[in-house]
């Protein structure tokens, strides 16, 4: 597979814009020096916990907010740095489904409005019989009658509304899809239906996902390569059999036994942290897992390690990734 988008030294600091009399808040560094690539097709899972900067990243890649440092390179252009008309004409060739299938979607709008917008805007159906085919067309790629296209969503549930959101994404055919925890706010039951049919598209349209999800079970089943993040950068990436199998970061490892067991007679080898995340305004010197870390030494209070490579396309960001190795492995995903 060759590159799509190549992420190079990407970082993001939020400064406090606020005019209130009130005393300004210090910077927040959301995003950290985060260098990675996505192949065309595959799908990269990033994970970690609330607040470590996976949301802004996939909307830094889509150049939704502009970054602080870092470029970000689709298919051979630097989109950091394109002039506003060039950039929303890239635009139709990436998309993103939300989070929120409740407010992602006009309640004003209907589901033909909704869904026919981008196919509107970037010039793609001349008609409004030609416009109404093509979204009924989406809509059964969806999994949907073409019978609800003059509903509003208020009629629909949020597995319907997530649907209705992935074929607004869909429509433009886009070369790369940012899915924001596309699932998390759906029950169990749903949020199957929805991955396997997310899956289904990427296959029969070969679009590259950057999937966004603190759910490690969903991860496994539809990731081909994972990236952890914490603090703002990525402390490890590589494929799923690589981080699930055998992790090499603390903090991976401590994730990964976090996530529920199916089986309820299978005991828990959970690891418990110490002490809570520090805060993205004050974050620690040197590796900033350190704090939290069960191997920390003194040198990890002085350097910070880099995102180097473990084994082949097995990066890891940790001074003792090869000293202390993670003594569970877990079976092959």
């Amino acid at each position: 597979m060759s590159v799509l988008i190549e992420v190079e030294g990407l970082g993001k600091t939020f400064a406090d814009s606020s005019l209130s009399l009130s005393p300004k808040r210090p910077p927040v560094r959301a995003v950290d020096d985060v260098s990675f690539s996505v192949m065309r097709g595959e799908t990269l899972a990033v994970v970690g916990e609330s607040g470590c900067g996976k949301s802004t990243l996939g909307r830094l890649l889509l150049n939704l907010i502009p970054p602080t440092e870092g470029r970000v390179v689709f298919d051979g252009v630097d989109i950091t740095r394109l002039p506003k008309g060039e950039m929303r004409r890239m635009r139709q060739r990436m998309q993103m489904v939300f989070q929120d299938p409740f407010g992602s979607l006009s309640p004003r709008r209907s589901v033909s409005n909704t869904i026919a917008e981008p196919l509107v805007s970037f010039g793609l159906v001349r008609s409004r019989t030609e416009r109404r085919e093509r979204v009924a067309e989406l809509l059964a790629q969806v999994g949907l009658p073409s019978a609800f296209m003059d509903r509003k969503p208020r009629q629909f549930s949020g597995g319907q509304r997530q649907r209705i959101g992935i074929a607004r994404a869909i429509s433009v055919d886009p070369a790369f899809v940012v899915a924001d925890e596309p699932v998390s706010a759906l029950d169990v039951s749903i949020q199957a239906q929805i991955i396997n049919l997310m899956q289904d598209l990427q296959e029969s349209k070969g679009f590259s996902f950057l999937f966004i999800a603190h759910d490690l079970a969903v991860v496994r089943h539809i990731a081909d390569r994972v990236a952890v993040m914490y603090l703002g950068r990525i402390v490890e990436l590589g494929t799923k059999a690589q981080v699930y199998g055998a992790p090499h970061h603390p903090y991976t490892e401590a994730l990964l036994s976090s996530a529920p067991q199916p089986d309820p007679d299978r005991r828990s080898d959970r690891i418990i942290l110490s002490g809570d995340v520090p805060s993205p305004t004050r974050i620690p010197s040197g590796c900033p897992f350190r704090t939290r870390c069960p191997i920390a030494q003194p040198i990890c209070t002085e350097e910070r390690p880099p995102l180097a490579e473990a084994s082949a396309g097995h990066s890891v960001a940790c001074h003792f990734a090869e000293a202390f190795p993670i003594t569970r492995r877990r079976s092959a995903a």
